[in-house]
């Protein structure tokens, strides 16, 4: 019974000093990358109470032939065109709310297939992405999905893209 009792005495201050693991400090955003990798992802990324967190609303692309039909691809641009507009865009609303890219920590991207290719184009998609992200100016990185879609709301739109934003 006494042993018993020493190692529920024991759990019990194991339980109330955190059991032996260490917390974040309150208020902190961590990245964690993709063990042996280069891929400019975080694998996650641990936000902290005490974080201030903003939802974005999917962006997307302007038009880069101005009156062209939003039926026609053509009137947004290839897939790394769209994907920096709409980065451009996204970059504008964080700003907008006091955030900037670097405080991004996760990111769903939905692309069309491109006509052309009869698939989506994820090179595309990485070329515009890398000009935002892992850069020697603001080399933070989101943990992210990509997604291919059968469509969005415009016919002509490629790229899609929502953010999560977080601050200490």
């Amino acid at each position: 019974m006494r042993m018993f009792t020493l190692l529920t005495v024991a759990a019990l201050a194991l339980t109330a000093c955190g059991g032996g693991t260490v917390e974040a400090p309150e208020g902190t955003v961590t990245r964690n990358p993709i063990p042996g990798s280069t891929f400019p992802i975080s694998q996650s990324v641990e936000v902290t109470a005490g974080s201030d967190l903003l939802f974005a609303s999917g962006a997307v692309p302007a038009a880069v032939i101005e009156g062209g039909s939003p039926m026609e691809v053509a009137t947004y641009g290839n897939t790394e065109t769209q994907t920096v507009s709409v980065l451009n865009a996204v970059k504008a609303r964080l700003e907008a709310a006091g955030y900037s890219m670097s405080d991004v920590v996760m990111m769903r991207a939905y692309l069309v297939a491109d006509p052309e290719l009869g698939r989506m184009d994820f090179d595309g998609f990485m070329a515009g992405y890398t000009q935002f992200f892992g850069t020697e100016e603001q080399p933070n990185l989101p943990s992210r999905s990509a997604f291919e879609i059968a469509g969005l709301a415009a016919p002509g739109w490629l790229v899609e893209i929502e953010v999560v934003a977080a601050k200490p």
